[in-house]
Formats: structure tokens, C-alpha cells, sequence
């Protein structure tokens, strides 16, 4: 099981938390860790599977026995449970309100909001979220002779392209792996769709920073334009 942080925390006064963070940077849709793997985090739908035919839930396991079986490499599942966040609605039901000019109308619309906030504040509901952490870790390279540490010296450019090689060609190498698993779970009838930058990094900025509300919204597999 790969993971995308050691989780060993430990307590000190005026110590950055950054230093706890396994993440180095995140690039194009992709992990970069501070050990130079990569990981990829791909967005899963989910399948009411008790509500499916006994025929289908015997297709439904039997491709998942399949792709179980025909991945060769780590994967780490994670499941994000959130309060729901309905404050965007309640907004929405507020104008509706102040522009309706039937007072009946208004009256009924005002009541409606009320029902809804008491009943999200009274129920607890929670949201869950599920995805897929794909890890890509690069063979490590030997260390460098003299002659190589005084041509990076001399010559930096030269070395940041290479990075910038190095890390295109694991990124591919990371995004087939992603594709398999794509192709794989899509036989069960589940969406699947990669996190992009911008989604990754409010991802890890709630998971670090949990609080009663997400202050942002991460839109749901079906709002989410398949592929890279």
C-alpha cells in the first residue's frame, strides 16, 4: 500500500508543518513527492451494488476480480467523508426569494429554506468522496562522479533540462498506469476521471486543514470532463 504521507507527527513549538509534508510539488495533474516518486489521483464514482440483479452483481464481481488481478503495482484507496456543505443552495433559494413578487410564493420558498437548513443541521449528512492514489516511483540513479558535478556546475541549464525530460517520461510512464486502471473499473460501470492541479491541490489543502465545512467544492464525477 502506497501512501501519499508518513502520517509520523510529531509535536513542536514554532516547528512549519511543511517539514511534515511528504508533497514536494504537484505539476501537470501529478504528485511530486520529496523521495521523487509520483502519484496520480484519480476521482471514483460509486455503484449502488445492493440495488443490482443477481446477475449483475455476479458480472460486477467478476471484473473486479480481473482488474484485481491484472495490476501488478501498488494502489492506495482513500475515502473522504464530508459534512455536506448546502450553503451554496440556501444562497440560491435566498434570491429566489427576494425576486419573487408573489407573496404566497415567497412565503412558501422562505419556509422551504428553513426546512432544508434545519434538516441538513439536524441529520449530519455526510458526503463521500472516493479515490484512487496511483504511485509511480522511478529507479533511482547512481550517484554522480566529479567530472558530472562540475558539468551540472558549469552547465545548469543543461541539468534542468534533463529534469524536465526525466519527469515527462515518468509522468507517461504513471499516466499508463492510470489509464489501465481507468479501463479496468469502467467494465463495472464506475467513472473514474484524474484530479487536475487545481483540484489536487484543494484536495490536500482540506485534508490537512479539516474543518466542519470544505470552504471549496470539489465537483462530482459526472460534472467532471473525462480524460487528461
Amino acid at each position: 500500500m502506497e501512501s501519499m504521507h508518513s502520517g509520523k507527527l510529531s509535536k513542536g513549538s514554532g516547528m512549519s508543518t511543511q517539514k511534515y509534508i511528504d508533497v514536494e510539488k504537484i505539476e501537470d495533474g501529478v504528485v511530486v513527492l520529496k523521495n521523487g516518486s509520483l502519484r496520480a489521483i484519480l476521482l471514483v464514482s460509486s455503484i449502488n451494488f445492493d440495488l443490482k440483479s443477481s446477475d449483475e452483481q455476479d458480472s460486477i464481481i467478476v471484473h473486479y476480480q480481473e482488474f484485481v488481478n491484472s495490476v501488478d503495482f501498488p494502489l492506495q484507496i482513500v475515502i473522504s467523508s464530508r459534512k455536506l456543505n448546502i450553503d451554496p443552495y440556501l444562497d440560491f433559494l435566498g434570491e429566489k426569494e427576494k425576486k419573487q413578487t408573489n407573496e404566497l410564493l415567497r412565503l412558501q420558498l422562505a419556509e422551504y429554506k428553513n426546512f432544508v437548513k434545519g434538516l441538513i443541521d439536524v441529520s449530519n449528512i455526510m458526503s463521500k468522496y472516493f479515490y484512487i492514489v496511483v504511485p509511480f516511483a522511478p529507479l533511482e540513479t547512481p550517484n554522480q562522479g566529479p567530472i558530472s558535478k562540475i558539468m551540472s556546475i558549469f552547465n545548469p541549464k543543461q541539468k534542468v533540462l534533463e529534469r524536465k525530460e526525466a519527469f515527462q517520461t515518468y509522468k507517461n510512464q504513471l499516466w499508463q498506469r492510470a489509464d489501465h486502471i481507468i479501463a479496468g473499473l469502467s467494465g463495472i460501470g464506475l467513472k473514474i476521471v484524474p484530479l487536475k492541479t487545481e483540484e489536487i491541490i484543494e484536495l490536500l489543502y482540506n485534508s490537512y486543514n479539516p474543518s466542519i465545512y470544505t470552504s471549496t467544492i470539489i465537483k462530482g464525477v459526472d460534472k467532471v470532463e473525462l480524460g487528461k
